[in-house]
């Protein structure tokens, strides 16, 4: 088979595996959604879709804003209108937290998110991180149970906050909590911790608090006895209800490469198309196109190792360096037993020498005579044997086993 034709069958089975796996993966998303975003947008056990989808049954206008909080202030809006934060997953800062706790509107502020803004409130969120709270039911709660919640309220001793964290320059964002003329507590836990409080506020406006936002969950809805009182915090009191979605990633700006980007980072199958893809290209690199013409390969004859040392000794037996090849044979029986692994410098006698008490043979201690008597005298070609096999006797004697 061709370069050219295993190049294109490579890049058409890749894109037909990514397709694969996006159509799978699409129809899995909709069963078992591993977001844990509590937007309305999400249909998976964590999302609030189903919140969403009960509050349309129930005959309320159901609306998603996707776009900054600045925005809010120019939309028109009703006293039966109820803007919901239901823990935004980025989380709001401290302008917008002052910014959303101002707004000309019926608040709902849910969870972790939107702790900057209950703050603003006069209220702080506190987290339960080694723990889970239950809930003491309504006196007109389902018989069914409630989930267990890990976060609760706290009024806070001061009305105003100060929070500089997420300023550039420093500047402290400050905020200032409205006067309250009534607090009304609609859930608490068995020990009488606040999770959601309604606030009757001195300019009309009512603000809804609750500490943790999985009461708003899908599976929490379907499940427990969460369903109705979620409900029941919106009907029958308002009949228009905007779900903040910018702070979930939804937000109106968003381009379909985005999109896709975003749901190929977030879900398993979106990593199995980038894995994919990713053993394509390689596969694809493997198999590639050779550009240029083809050249023939260079033939390069090498000398094998018996032809070297066969020329080696023919050289040292013509320079007559009999005396240089049993000092370099004694020498690497040196570096050898040296712990740097290279020799060190010295006159080879003293160290001979001082292999004696390490030997406890008398083979051993014949051996190292031997090749001390030969480093002595000139040396013929008859005692390099003899040294080379004084050497191997050495270092089976000295190297333990």
């Amino acid at each position: 088979m061709r370069p050219r034709t295993e190049l294109a069958l490579g890049t058409a089975l890749v894109l037909a595996l990514a397709i694969i796996a996006g159509m799978l993966g699409q129809s899995r998303e909709r069963l078992t959604d591993a977001d844990s975003r509590r937007s309305t947008v999400l249909a998976g056990p964590a999302g609030a879709r189903g919140f969403a989808q009960a509050l349309a049954r129930r005959g309320v206008r159901v609306e998603s804003h996707r776009r900054p909080v600045t925005t809010l202030d120019s939309a028109a809006v009703t006293s039966r209108t109820l803007t919901a934060f239901l823990n935004p997953s980025r989380a709001l800062d401290a302008r917008e937290s002052r910014d959303v706790a101002a707004l000309p509107r019926d608040l709902l502020l849910a969870g972790a998110g939107a702790a900057g803004a209950m703050r603003c409130l006069g209220w702080d969120l506190r987290p339960r991180a080694r723990d889970s709270l239950g809930i003491a039911p309504p006196a007109d709660a389902e018989p069914r149970a409630f989930p267990r919640v890990r976060a609760v309220l706290q009024v806070r001793t001061t009305a105003e906050a100060v929070d500089s964290s997420e300023e550039e320059d420093g500047a402290a964002v400050r905020c200032t909590a409205p006067a309250a003329r009534s607090v009304d507590t609609v859930l608490s836990t068995l020990t009488r911790r606040l999770i959601v409080v309604r606030l009757s506020l001195a300019d009309s406006r009512t603000m809804t608090l609750v500490a943790d936002d999985g009461l708003f969950g899908n599976r929490a809805l379907r499940e427990t006895a969460a369903g109705p009182f979620a409900l029941g915090l919106v009907t029958p009191r308002y009949d228009h209800v905007v779900f903040d979605e910018y702070h979930h990633g939804f937000d109106a700006s968003r381009s379909l490469a985005g999109a896709t980007l975003d749901w190929t980072l977030r879900t398993p199958w979106g990593w199995a198309i980038l894995q994919l893809a990713a053993v394509g290209i390689l596969a694809l690199l493997v198999a590639g196109v050779r550009f240029g013409p083809i050249r023939d390969g260079l033939v390069r004859r090498r000398r094998s190792p018996l032809e070297h040392v066969r020329a080696l000794a023919t050289a040292l037996a013509a320079a007559r360096g009999h005396d240089e090849a049993v000092a370099l044979i004694v020498q690497g029986l040196r570096r050898r037993l040296s712990r740097e692994g290279h020799a060190p410098r010295g006159e080879l006698g003293p160290w001979l020498a001082s292999l004696a008490p390490a030997l406890r043979t008398a083979r051993g201690r014949t051996a190292l005579d031997a090749l001390a008597a030969i480093s002595r005298r000139p040396a013929s070609a008859e005692d390099v044997l003899s040294a080379t096999d004084a050497v191997d006797t050495l270092w089976e004697e000295l190297t333990p086993t």
